[in-house]
């Protein structure tokens, strides 16, 4: 008769293990799929939603439902982007197979997306102090720093307009500040929603 009871408790003891793994599986599941969900609902407000759900749907568990966090995370791949790109350039320009004017427009270009980088980086050391009385102030200051940086992109891809430039180096430049503009244009789009409904 002990045997049996033995036998019964750790059989009880083992289904209730078992009942609690699968609810703290089925909880997480819900969440990441809330969290997964949240990131794509939320960037149907931006410009490039494809782009914006697949660079931040792998920070879903962080983002959560946050829009402020949404937004924070867009800048920093947007950062990470921007500064490949620019070490990427930096050592394009350095190649001997480049005429000397698409060596000139690189390294301008090299130059813009250094403004660009400082804008980002203060932009999220501001998003970092979100809150009480300077909250307009600071956000103001984001808002003008991430369209700046827009702008710094665009004008990188000027100097490789014209025929005397390689077709290739110019595709290439073009088609990797593209994706930046787009992470960029796509965080400010997620910076001003949240300012929208937090203002």
């Amino acid at each position: 008769m002990a045997k049996f009871f033995r036998a019964t408790h750790h059989f009880l003891t083992s289904l209730l293990i078992t009942v609690a793994i699968t609810i703290t599986t089925l909880k997480s599941v819900h969440t990441t799929a809330t969290n997964t969900e949240f990131v794509k609902s939320a960037c149907t407000v931006t410009t490039y939603p494809r782009l914006c759900v697949t660079s931040l749907s792998t920070h879903a568990n962080l983002i959560q439902t946050s829009p402020k966090v949404m937004a924070h995370a867009a800048l920093n791949i947007t950062l990470a982007s921007a500064k490949a790109t620019s070490i990427m350039m930096v050592r394009l320009s350095s190649s001997s197979r480049l005429k000397p004017r698409e060596v000139s427009a690189m390294r301008d270009c090299v130059e813009e997306l250094g403004d660009t980088l400082d804008e980002l980086r203060k932009s999220i050391g501001e998003m970092g102090q979100l809150s009480g009385s300077s909250y307009e102030v600071y956000m103001s200051d984001i808002q003008t720093w991430v369209s700046a940086a827009l702008t710094d992109e665009n004008t990188c891809t000027d100097g490789f307009e014209g025929d005397n430039m390689n077709g290739k180096v110019k595709a290439f430049v073009r088609e990797r500040i593209l994706v930046i503009a787009h992470l960029t244009s796509n965080a400010l789009a997620l910076i001003n929603h949240f300012a929208s409904i937090h203002g």
